[in-house]
Formats: C-alpha cells, sequence, structure tokens
C-alpha cells in the first residue's frame, strides 16, 4: 500500500495552483483581477500559474473585452474539475491517515 501523500499531484498541489482550481471551481468562470485579489498574488505571479494549469490541460483562458475595457476569465475544464476531486480525495485519505496514527505513537519516533 503506497502512502497517499504520494498520490498528490504536483501541478495541483502546489498552494496558489490549488486556490486557483478552488476558487474557479467555486465561481465557474472568474476574471483575472477578481482571481488576483483574492488570491493576494501579483500579476505575474498568477500568470506563471496560469501558464502551468492552462498547458496541464486544467484550465482554459478566455481573452476578450467588457466594453472598451481587455478583460480575461478563466474556467476550469473537465480535467480541472476531475484533478481537482482526485487532488481532495487524497488530501482527505492523508488526514484520515493521520489522524488514525495514535498520538503517542508520533511522539515515540521524534528525536
Amino acid at each position: 500500500m503506497t502512502h497517499p501523500a504520494n498520490g498528490l499531484d504536483d501541478v495541483v498541489h502546489q498552494r496558489v495552483r490549488l486556490g486557483i482550481l478552488a476558487v474557479v471551481h467555486e465561481a465557474r468562470r472568474v476574471e483575472f483581477g477578481f482571481l488576483r485579489t483574492t488570491l493576494d498574488l501579483t500579476t505575474g505571479n498568477l500568470s506563471q500559474h496560469l501558464t502551468v494549469l492552462e498547458k496541464a490541460g486544467l484550465v482554459e483562458i478566455e481573452k476578450g473585452y467588457e466594453g472598451k475595457r481587455g478583460r480575461t476569465w478563466i474556467h476550469l475544464t473537465a480535467a480541472g474539475k476531475t484533478a481537482l476531486y482526485e487532488e481532495i480525495s487524497q488530501l482527505k485519505r492523508l488526514i484520515r491517515q493521520v489522524e488514525e496514527t495514535p498520538a503517542e505513537d508520533l511522539a515515540s519516533e521524534l528525536p
């Protein structure tokens, strides 16, 4: 049996990318500025993480206009939704395993 931590996806598990997937999942479609503000990121940092997620096929990025202002919207792909659900499932398994390990067993392993 492998440890639940081995099932975490490096693309999804990174804190900012997991946050992006979670926020976009909640909103269905989110504007770049809202996402940047909500996750307290710089424009460049958010762009880099979105590029990783887009290359992995987890999000789609749509550019357009709202009035005369350029806008960028992000939404999850079916693969993105699946990846998010799988990551949450693995995290739940990991939490369950940690919670089921008696605290005295953990204390005896400390130096």
